[in-house]
């Protein structure tokens, strides 16, 4: 089974680790497009809505992209020379009416397409396009059952017996998109991982990426409140990789939650490789500073995202922008930092000697 996660992903972009020795700009290799900031669940865990995490903080949920704005986007994207989109969050990024037309226009321009959804409009039109175009989908899921999925993020009741239904029904598909689970794990549900990953295997699903939920805005407020489910949830995750099979894996990315915050190095690659356009029409810095005062770096509402892109705006933000100082909290883009700072850094002449 090849490898889907990985900190090592950016080796394969020549033009965007020379731009970073240099100091130029070139369009970035990834964008996440939050289209709609409308969500019909509301997850306990939700960086946008819990009070526990501050990140999000200035969302506003009337907010979403216009559709000529959207197509104006996606002609940018491929014209800039974008490699990949990821529709997010924000809200659910499958309830935005304009997608499958979006996703048309930017299959034929050579872009790949993701999503990260609850899956619950994974039916229709929708999911012919992701079929039809997409690489990979991930459905976030926290519960086992209709009364737990009722109870951790408000959905109706049998929500979780027609969400089966969609994965099922997507899988069924000849379709060489990926369609993979994001299980979040915690207090409540932490006895029921080994449970639903056997379900999620007998739907037809190619993973389940078992991670933390992130409740704190500081790692001493997550280590708290995962220690005293750590040894279970080490026996649940044991208990599912006993059902792998070569169709089906077990991501273990539970212990990655522990060292994340403290950041030690004074500029931020990865701004090169994976940048976010919010529903207000914002372009922020990453998916873990969306819709926030530190992470924003520039309005597209009276311009194009290529015209900002390449501005001295943009320039000036991403030579000044210090995680040291502005980013003490959850980052998914960490140990990716870390790996191309220890890239950027190797001297020359010594870096013959392999």
């Amino acid at each position: 089974m090849s490898t889907y996660y990985s900190s090592l992903k950016f080796l394969n972009f020549r033009t965007q680790l020379d731009a970073l020795s240099k100091g130029d700009i070139v369009a970035p290799v990834h964008i996440r497009v939050k289209p709609i900031n409308l969500c019909n669940h509301n997850c306990w865990y939700c960086a946008y809505r819990t009070d526990n995490v501050v990140l999000g903080d200035q969302m506003d949920e009337k907010d979403q992209i216009p559709k000529q704005k959207m197509i104006e986007l996606a002609h940018d994207f491929v014209e800039m020379g974008v490699k990949a989109v990821t529709f997010s969050g924000g809200g659910e990024p499958l309830l935005y009416k304009p997608l499958p037309e979006i996703i048309d226009i930017l299959a034929a321009g050579g872009i790949r397409i993701a999503s990260l959804t609850n899956g619950s409009n994974l039916k229709g039109k929708i999911a012919d396009a992701f079929a039809k175009h997409g690489t990979w989908v991930r459905i976030s899921i926290d519960a086992w059952d209709d009364e737990s999925y009722v109870k951790s993020r408000g959905a109706k009741e049998n929500d979780f017996s027609k969400l089966m239904e969609n994965i099922k029904a997507f899988t069924a598909r000849k379709t060489k998109c990926v369609l993979g689970v994001s299980f979040i794990v915690g207090q409540e549900n932490c006895k029921h991982i080994a449970e639903v990953c056997t379900l999620l295997k007998e739907c037809g699903v190619d993973h389940v990426k078992i991670s933390g939920a992130v409740v704190s805005n500081d790692a001493a407020g997550n280590n708290s409140y995962h220690s005293s489910i750590k040894n279970e949830v080490a026996k649940q995750i044991s208990a599912a990789q006993m059902i792998e099979s070569e169709r089906f894996k077990i991501l273990n990315h539970y212990h990655d939650l522990e060292e994340r915050f403290e950041k030690k190095y004074n500029t931020c690659p990865f701004l090169q490789l994976l940048t976010v356009v919010g529903a207000d029409q914002y372009v922020y810095t990453c998916q873990d500073k969306a819709y926030t005062e530190s992470g924003k770096m520039g309005s597209i509402v009276d311009r194009s995202f290529k015209d900002y892109w390449f501005s001295d705006e943009s320039q000036i933000f991403l030579s000044h922008f210090d995680p040291s100082v502005k980013c003490g909290h959850h980052c998914v883009s960490h140990a990716k930092n870390v790996a191309i700072h220890e890239y950027l850094s190797i001297d020359q002449e010594h870096g013959y000697f392999v």
